[in-house]
């Protein structure tokens, strides 16, 4: 499987990526796989042909307009449309959230945290939909714990998009307590329907706010989010 991280001006979630995907390529994780995953620039115009591209987590632009706003509208990202539409896979993660709901490849909105404030601590998700590409490793249901560290992940859509995204099972995790609960005070940063990812309808285009790539180590507090990758590579 060939993966491709993307970097703009801004970000630092980037070489987190890699070195997860580095990390399951050599072995680490006890399952045999094969493949690459190289860098790829926001001025570039074209993309080598992937399997899946990675809109990694950082402050895109520095977050001038809105978050997201102006690397929606980067070079790469007519690359990423196309390689989309072929139906190719692409995951975005926390500002990459953000850039692919400004781009039009996700529905809905991030925005400011009910609290007006940064947040930055390991929260509790609840898979919802364990039959897509992204969440296939995990169990309908189960509780995964994966930080958090975003200022806008207040996600926002119309009633009409929230009921699609119900009825075609487009959510993939919501914020819960750790016994899987969904409640308000297990909502940390007001998102309707404490959603914390979600997925396009065709179910190659996904997101999250949370950061699986930070919990691919037991060194750096957990392995939860290997699934997410291990679960990409099987499909």
């Amino acid at each position: 499987m060939k993966t491709g991280v993307i970097t703009f001006p801004g970000s630092n979630c980037d070489r987190d990526a890699r070195t997860a995907i580095e990390s399951f390529l050599r072995g680490d994780w006890g399952v045999e796989a094969k493949g690459s995953v190289e860098s790829i620039w926001h001025q570039d115009t074209e993309l080598p042909k992937l399997d899946l591209i990675i809109v990694p987590g950082g402050f895109s632009y520095g977050d001038y307009l809105r978050s997201g706003a102006m690397a929606a509208h980067s070079p790469i990202m007519r690359a990423v449309k196309a390689h989309a539409d072929e139906g190719r896979m692409v995951l975005g993660i926390c500002n990459g959230f953000q850039v692919l709901t400004e781009s039009g490849l996700l529905p809905g909105t991030l925005m400011r945290n009910r609290n007006l404030s940064f947040i930055c601590k390991t929260v509790a998700l609840r898979v919802e939909n364990a039959d897509r590409p992204f969440t296939k490793h995990y169990e309908q249901g189960q509780v995964i714990h994966v930080p958090v560290a975003h200022h806008d992940g207040n996600y926002f859509a119309t009633p009409d998009t929230l009921k699609s995204l119900e009825d075609n099972g487009q959510i993939l995790f919501r914020y819960c307590d750790d016994n899987g609960t969904i409640t308000d005070e297990a909502n940390p940063n007001g998102s309707q329907g404490n959603i914390a990812g979600i997925t396009n309808a065709d179910g190659n285009v996904a997101a999250m706010m949370p950061h699986p790539e930070r919990v691919c180590d037991p060194l750096t507090s957990g392995t939860d989010g290997r699934a997410m990758f291990t679960g990409l590579f099987a499909a």
